[in-house]
């Protein structure tokens, strides 16, 4: 009797369902494969029909070689994550950019007023007010966090 007509157990699918899910896990298949290949594992019948769902995967690599990172101990309890006060790359994430909506804005206002011959009313003014009340919003919006951070 070959292996193709011996009957596959439920500990041998679910053996192989669970090397499909490592390889998933380390990046070696995509979601769709990982499912086709899950499906085909379950309908299986005989070793033979498991055989095939494998080979092209190499073996599992160990946890000290794998490209999974160690997830990073959480804060203690009542100390703030988070400094308060925005840091300047939590400003810069968010401005640099709306600045650059602003220049353009009055680069186009400016081209407009010189074509024209006199200035144009400065319209890109408005475009500031969205950028002040952001910047106050980041430095003293954060909902009375600090506050009760105080009084604890």
């Amino acid at each position: 009797m070959g292996r193709e007509d011996m009957r596959a157990g439920d500990s041998d699918r679910k053996a192989v369902a669970e090397q499909l899910k490592a390889a998933l896990d380390e990046g070696r298949l995509d979601l769709s494969e990982y499912d086709e290949r899950l499906q085909r594992t379950y309908a299986a019948k005989t070793y033979a029909d498991l055989d095939g769902l494998l080979d092209d995967l190499p073996g599992t690599v160990p946890v000290q070689h794998s490209q999974i990172q160690p997830a990073a101990p959480a804060a203690p309890v009542g100390v703030p994550v988070n400094p308060p006060g925005p840091t300047g790359r939590q400003m810069a994430n968010w401005v640099g950019p709306y600045a650059g909506v602003i220049f353009v804005c009055t680069l186009i206002w400016l081209i407009t007023s010189i074509s024209s011959g006199h200035l144009q009313y400065f319209w890109p003014v408005w475009m500031l007010i969205p950028l002040i009340l952001g910047v106050f919003g980041q430095w003293f919006g954060d909902g009375g966090k600090r506050d009760r951070r105080r009084r604890r």
